[in-house]
C-alpha cells in the first residue's frame, strides 16, 4: 500500500497550485484586520466586549464566509452585508434573555439566510458569516447595556477587512461570463459568415466553456434581476447555437448552406444566412463593449419572410423538383439556427441594458423583461418554495441543525455554547456521507488542538503578553496552513487561535480546551443527526425527480405542438404553454448544479443529466418557434396529420421512458415511428420541420437513455 504524504510534503504539492497565493492572501488580510481591531480595543481602551466583536467579525465574513469576486467586489459585498449583520447582532442580544426565544430566532435567521442562495452566489457566500453575527450575539450573559459596544466592534472589523480587500494584496478579478459569451457568439457568427471552418468537436469544446463552473463564482449569472436572467439566457442560447453548428457541420448541411455543392436554388437559405451572421457579429460586437445598437435589429420579420419564401418556392417546384426534401430539411435546421440567434439577440439586449421593455415574444420565455423588480425576486423565492427545491432542503436542514444546536447549548449550560453552532455551521455538509467524513477530520484535529491548547494555557499561564505575541503569528499560519491541509489541521490550529484569544479575555486554563471539545463533539453529532435525518443523499435522489417531472411536462409540449401544427382549420388550437415546464427546469437545473458538487455524482458517471437538460431545452424552444413560424396557411391533408401526430406520438413516447427511467419505474414500449409512410406530395414545409425537430430530438433523448441505470434500449446499457 502506498504510505501516505507527510504534511510538508503535501504543502509543497499544494504550494505549486497557483490557489495557494489566494489562501496566503486572505489570510495575511483576515489577520491584519481581526488583530488590528483587537489590540487596539483589549489593550488601548481595555474594551473587551469591542475587541471580542472586532476579533471575530473578519474572521466570519473573510475565513467562514465564501464570498467571491475580485477584492472590489468582496469588499462592496462585505460593507453591504454590514447593515443585515449589525441587525442581527441587535436580535442576538434581544433574544438572548430566553433559551426558547434564541432558539426561536435561530430557527427563522437560520433559514432566511440560508434560504438567500437563491439570490446568486454573492448572498450565498456571505450567509454563514451573519449566521456567525447572529450566533455570538444570541448567547449569555444576556447584557441588552452591551449593545452599543457590540455594534461598535463589528462595524470595526467589516470597514478593517473590506478596507484591507481593497488595499492590501487585492484578489483579482477573473474570467468574466459575458465576455465568454461574446467569444462563442463570435465564433458561431465567423462559422456562419464562412470566415472559419471548425469541426464539430471544436464547436462542442467552445460551447463547454461557457458551462457556469468554469467561471468565478461572482461572474455566474444565477441572480433574479432582468440584466442577470438575461445574460444567463444568452449564455444558453449561445451554446446551443454552437451545438447546432456542429451538428450542421457533421450532417454537410453547413457545407451546402455556406455554398458548397448543389443548393437547387436555394435563394430563401442564401438570402437568410448573411442576415444570422451578421446578428452574431452585432449581439458579440455588443457584448465585447456593454453597450448595444440604439435601435434592435430582431430576426423576427426576416425568419417570417424566409418561412414564406420556403412556402412559395415550395409551391412552385412541387414534386417534379429535384432534391426538394433535402433542400427544405437544410432550411428547417436553419431555421432553428436562426431563432436561437434571435434568442440570443433579445437577451443579450436585455442582459446589457436591464431595463424594462415591451412584451416580446414569447411572452413565456421572456417573461422576465417586462416584469418588475419585485415581482422577480418574488417569484424566485417562492419557485424555491417546493420540496422539489434542493434550496429549500439545505436552508431547512441548517435552520434545523443550528435550533437544535442552541436548544442544547442552552439547555445543557455549555461553556462557550457558540462553538457548539460554529461546528454545526461548519461541518454541515449537503450529504450525510460528506458529513460523517468532515466530522471525523473535525473531532481528530480540535483532540489533537485541544491537547496543545491546554498545554499552552499550563505553560504560559495568565500572562497574556506572551498571548498577544503569539496571537497574530497564530492566526496567520492557522488560516494559511489550515485551508491547505484540510478540515483536521484547520480545526486543530482554529482551537489554538481560539484559546489564545480568550485567554487574552478572561483568565483560562486547561479547561477552555476541554470546554472546546465537548463543544465541537456536540455541534458534529447534532449535525450529523440532522444529516442523517434530513435528505441524507443530498441531490442524488432529487435530481431523478426534477429530471422525470420535468420530461413528463417536455413530453405533453411535443403533444401540444402537434396539436397546434394539425389543427383544423390552422390555428384553432392553443400553442402549447410552457411555463410548468419552465418552472420545472429551473428546479432541474438546481438539483443538477448540487448533483455535481457532490462525490454521489461519481458514482452515478454513467447518467448523462447534462443531455436531458439539453434536450428539454430544444423541446421548450421547439414548443415556441414551430406555431409561431411554421403554422400552416391550410388544413394539412389527413394523411399528413396523421403521419406529424404519429411523429409526435412516437418522441413524446421517448420522452416518457426517459421519465420512466429517471424515476426508477419500468419505461412503457417504444411507440413505432413512420419512417417507411410515404411523405406527403408536393412536401409540406410544416411536416418537414416538425419531422427535423423530432428527428434531432429523438437523437439526444436516446444518446441521454444510454446512460441512465434501466435503460434496455439499443443504445442503453440494461443496467
Amino acid at each position: 500500500m502506498r504510505a501516505e504524504a507527510s504534511p510538508v510534503a503535501r504543502i509543497g504539492t499544494l504550494l505549486a497550485d497557483a490557489g495557494w497565493t489566494a489562501i496566503l492572501h486572505r489570510s495575511v488580510r483576515v489577520t491584519l484586520a481581526s488583530a488590528t481591531g483587537f489590540y487596539v480595543f483589549l489593550y488601548g481602551l481595555d474594551e473587551p466586549v469591542l475587541a471580542l466583536y472586532a476579533l471575530f467579525a473578519p474572521i466570519a465574513l473573510g475565513l467562514l464566509s465564501a464570498v467571491p469576486g475580485s477584492g472590489r467586489q468582496r469588499a462592496e459585498v462585505m460593507l453591504k452585508a454590514l447593515p443585515v449583520g449589525l441587525a442581527l447582532v441587535a436580535l442576538g442580544t434581544a433574544l438572548a434573555v430566553r433559551t426558547w426565544a434564541a432558539v426561536l430566532g435561530m430557527l427563522v435567521v437560520g433559514f432566511l439566510l440560508a434560504f438567500a442562495a437563491v439570490a446568486g452566489p454573492r448572498p450565498a457566500g456571505a450567509a454563514p458569516g451573519l449566521q456567525l453575527f447572529y450566533i455570538l450575539a444570541c448567547f449569555p450573559p444576556y447584557a441588552p447595556q452591551t449593545l452599543g459596544l457590540r455594534l461598535a466592534g463589528l462595524s470595526t472589523g467589516v470597514v478593517l477587512l473590506a478596507l484591507c480587500e481593497v488595499v492590501l494584496l487585492p484578489q483579482p478579478g477573473g474570467r468574466t461570463y459575458r465576455s465568454g459569451v461574446a467569444r462563442a457568439v463570435a465564433i458561431a457568427g465567423d462559422t456562419l459568415a464562412g470566415r472559419v471552418r471548425l469541426p464539430p468537436e471544436a464547436l462542442r469544446a467552445e460551447g463547454e466553456r461557457l458551462r457556469l463552473s468554469v467561471f468565478p463564482p461572482a461572474e455566474r449569472p444565477a441572480g433574479p434581476g432582468r440584466a442577470v436572467r438575461g445574460l444567463a439566457q444568452a449564455g444558453s442560447a449561445a451554446r446551443r447555437l454552437l451545438e447546432q453548428l456542429a451538428h450542421l457541420t457533421e450532417t454537410g448541411h453547413l457545407h451546402h448552406l455556406l455554398g458548397g455543392g448543389h443548393r437547387h436554388s436555394d435563394r430563401a437559405s442564401r438570402w437568410l444566412v448573411p442576415q444570422v451572421a451578421a446578428r452574431c457579429a452585432e449581439s458579440a460586437a455588443a457584448l465585447r463593449t456593454g453597450r448595444v445598437a440604439p435601435v434592435p435589429q430582431r430576426l423576427d420579420e426576416a425568419i417570417g419572410a424566409f418561412q414564406r419564401m420556403r412556402m412559395r418556392q415550395g409551391a412552385r417546384t412541387g414534386a417534379e423538383g429535384p432534391g426538394v426534401v433535402a433542400v427544405l430539411r437544410r432550411q428547417a435546421a436553419l431555421l432553428g439556427v436562426a431563432e436561437s440567434v434571435r434568442a440570443l439577440e433579445i437577451s443579450v439586449r436585455v442582459g446589457l441594458d436591464g431595463r424594462r421593455t415591451a412584451p416580446i415574444e414569447p411572452r413565456e420565455l421572456f417573461w422576465y423583461t417586462n416584469a418588475p423588480t419585485a415581482r422577480l425576486w418574488v417569484r424566485r423565492f417562492a419557485g424555491n418554495m417546493t420540496l422539489r427545491s434542493v434550496q429549500l432542503h439545505n436552508a431547512l436542514r441548517i435552520a434545523l441543525a443550528l435550533g437544535a444546536a442552541r436548544l442544547v447549548a442552552g439547555s445543557l449550560d455549555l461553556t462557550h455554547g457558540f462553538w457548539v453552532l460554529l461546528a454545526v455551521l461548519t461541518l454541515s455538509r449537503t450529504t450525510v456521507g460528506q458529513t460523517w467524513a468532515a466530522v471525523r477530520q473535525a473531532v481528530a484535529g480540535n483532540l489533537v488542538g485541544a491537547v496543545a491548547a491546554g498545554a499552552l494555557l499550563i505553560g504560559l499561564g495568565e500572562h497574556t503578553d506572551a498571548y498577544a505575541a503569539i496571537l497574530a503569528p497564530g492566526m496567520l499560519i492557522a488560516f494559511s496552513v489550515g485551508p491547505l491541509l484540510g478540515i483536521a489541521w484547520a480545526q486543530a490550529l482554529f482551537t489554538l487561535v481560539v484559546a489564545t484569544a480568550f485567554a487574552q479575555i478572561t483568565p483560562a486554563t486547561w479547561r477552555l480546551a476541554e470546554a472546546r471539545i465537548v463543544d465541537v463533539v456536540t455541534g458534529s453529532l447534532i449535525g450529523l443527526l440532522c444529516a442523517l435525518l434530513a435528505w441524507p443523499s443530498g441531490a442524488r435522489r432529487e435530481v431523478r425527480r426534477t429530471m422525470a417531472t420535468l420530461l413528463h411536462a417536455c413530453a405533453s409540449l411535443i403533444r401540444a405542438t402537434a396539436a397546434a401544427l394539425a389543427a383544423v382549420p390552422p390555428g384553432s388550437a392553443p400553442p402549447p404553454s410552457t411555463s410548468h415546464a419552465l418552472h420545472r427546469m429551473r428546479l432541474a437545473e438546481s438539483a443538477y448544479a448540487q448533483f455535481r458538487s457532490e462525490p454521489a455524482a461519481r458514482a452515478a458517471a454513467g447518467a448523462d443529466w447534462h443531455g436531458v437538460l439539453i434536450a428539454a431545452h430544444q423541446i421548450l424552444l421547439g414548443a415556441h418557434w414551430l406555431p409561431r413560424f411554421d403554422l400552416p396557411a391550410t388544413a394539412l391533408p389527413p394523411d399528413a396529420a396523421r403521419r406529424a401526430w404519429a411523429d409526435a406520438r412516437a418522441a413524446a413516447g421517448t420522452v416518457d421512458r426517459l421519465a420512466a427511467l429517471c424515476d426508477g419505474e419500468r419505461p412503457p414500449p417504444e411507440v413505432a415511428r413512420t419512417e417507411g409512410a410515404p411523405a406527403p406530395t408536393p412536401p409540406l414545409v410544416t411536416l418537414v420541420d416538425l419531422e427535423v425537430w423530432l428527428t434531432s430530438l429523438t437523437a439526444q433523448l436516446s444518446r441521454a437513455e444510454a446512460g441512465l441505470p434501466g435503460a434496455t434500449g439499443p443504445h442503453g446499457r440494461g443496467r
